[in-house]
């Protein structure tokens, strides 16, 4: 299996086995994208060298509007696809193997968690993986600490309050808050 394979894998939603060749890759993405975040994450860049750094680590072209604040946690790299305009503060922590889509001009606060994985329920299967993406649509502001699960979808506009775990999706111009998040208002 390559990444073209690996993704088109995970991206169908198709659970990563384990033992399987989908498995053994997601643990060479690891180690991959453990050797970059050293590199980003352990001295000084500028912001073009964080633009190559994530470059590298993502396997396509980063736009030179991305504004990333180290250190920046992932765990594969691979599916990460980011829009203009986007900042990301420090602390940020995506874990992508389901795919992170991000919009255009799109804030990210500090310690900011994207899961896409879940683990299966059943007992003997519980090492098993589940992707699903997280869709985070143009203008979106996530606050500090909060948590977006797999399978989530940030509508146009939406604000993240910070602390808030969001477990489903959010309606474009609202403001949800909370564990789990629930709708504050919405944004006229």
């Amino acid at each position: 299996m390559d990444l073209e394979e690996f993704l088109e894998h995970v991206n169908s939603g198709k659970t990563i086995h384990f033992p399987s060749e989908a498995q053994e890759l997601c643990d060479e993405f690891l180690r991959e994208a453990t050797r970059i975040k050293m590199k980003l994450n352990c001295e000084y860049h500028t912001e073009e060298e964080i633009q190559e750094i994530m470059a590298e680590l993502t396997g396509q072209e980063v736009n030179k509007t991305l504004n990333l604040i180290p250190p920046f946690h992932t765990d594969c790299g691979k599916n990460i696809h980011i829009g203009e305009n986007v900042f990301i503060n420090s602390n940020c922590t995506m874990q992508d193997q389901g795919g992170i889509y991000i919009g255009n001009d799109v804030l990210i606060g500090h310690n900011v968690c994207l899961l896409t994985l879940n683990h299966d329920f059943e007992i003997e299967k519980r090492a098993e993986l589940h992707p699903s993406p997280i869709h985070i649509k143009n203008k979106v502001w996530i606050g500090s600490n909060a948590t977006i699960l797999p399978g989530v979808t940030i509508g146009e506009g939406a604000i993240v309050a910070a602390g808030a775990v969001v477990t489903k999706d959010v309606d474009a111009k609202s403001i949800v808050g909370g564990v789990p998040a629930k709708l504050i208002k919405k944004i006229e």
